[in-house]
């Protein structure tokens, strides 16, 4: 394996992962982003869920990239830099990728993109713990991740998975995040737990890792994602929205801890 190569311009690199699909997690990958381009952050977006490349679906921006100076030029979306394999793929085109070639496309992100300099480069992952996630450690050195998970116990155990092999690789996780956490009684304001409670608490509590934050359950969310229109974006107000500037802001407060 060659030494990971370091790549200053992107700032700090953190991986985005869940040890399942179905968690929310590159909604939170997507409106992570977003909120620290609110907190006056120079933010890059990857995505690496080259199975699911749903990037431009959420961001609602799909083109060909432009290419100058042999750089690909990435796409710009809620103030953030976006590139995704959806943009150079054929939508109905199937994701049969082997080992060699998703570290390829990973490496080619991380190189031959022109990102300028960043501040924050998040990495959004394909669910689980394969090859997608040792080529990234592989390629670069990864400052940090945060593991997605749901309140049910079954979610649980799969993202304590995610946060072991970050653990055995030498990535620091910097905590976890409970999406779909309850919903939101519209008429009295009382949360709903529909699905379980307290699974990221107790995953927390059996890694010693801080809960980085518990994001509700709103429609609005998935329709944001639909249509390219973020919740932090489309509805800043939003308990969901404050939910995830809160996470933004414990994370960079976890970066600075480790890293200054």
């Amino acid at each position: 394996v060659p030494d990971p190569v370091q790549y200053p311009n992107l700032g700090r690199i953190i991986a985005i992962s869940s040890g399942k699909g179905g968690v929310g997690k590159s909604t939170v990958a997507v409106n992570l982003a977003i909120s620290l381009a609110k907190a006056g952050k120079r933010v890059g977006i990857m995505d690496a869920d080259i199975y699911g490349p749903n990037m431009p679906l959420m961001l609602g921006v799909d083109a060909a990239p432009a290419v100058r100076d042999e750089k690909i030029i990435p796409l710009e979306a809620h103030g953030i830099k976006v590139i995704s394999l959806g943009f150079l793929i054929e939508k109905d085109q199937p994701a049969i990728w082997r080992g060699p070639i998703v570290m390829k496309i990973i490496t080619q992100f991380l190189r031959d993109v022109n990102w300028g300099q960043l501040d924050y480069f998040l990495v959004d992952m394909p669910p689980g713990t394969g090859d997608a996630q040792l080529s990234l450690v592989q390629a670069t050195q990864v400052h940090g991740a945060v593991v997605v998970t749901t309140p049910q116990q079954v979610a649980v155990g799969d993202a304590l998975r995610g946060v072991k092999m970050f653990e055995r690789t030498a990535v620091p996780v910097l905590g976890i995040v409970e999406n779909m956490s309850y919903f939101e009684n519209p008429e009295t304001g009382k949360p709903i737990a529909l699905f379980g409670t307290g699974g990221g608490e107790r995953l927390a509590k059996e890694c010693d890792l801080p809960l980085l934050g518990q994001v509700p359950i709103d429609p609005r969310i998935q329709e944001g994602g639909d249509t390219g229109r973020p919740i932090v974006s489309a509805e800043p107000e939003s308990k969901a929205a404050k939910a995830f500037s809160a996470i933004a802001d414990r994370v960079m407060q976890r970066v600075a801890e480790r890293y200054g």
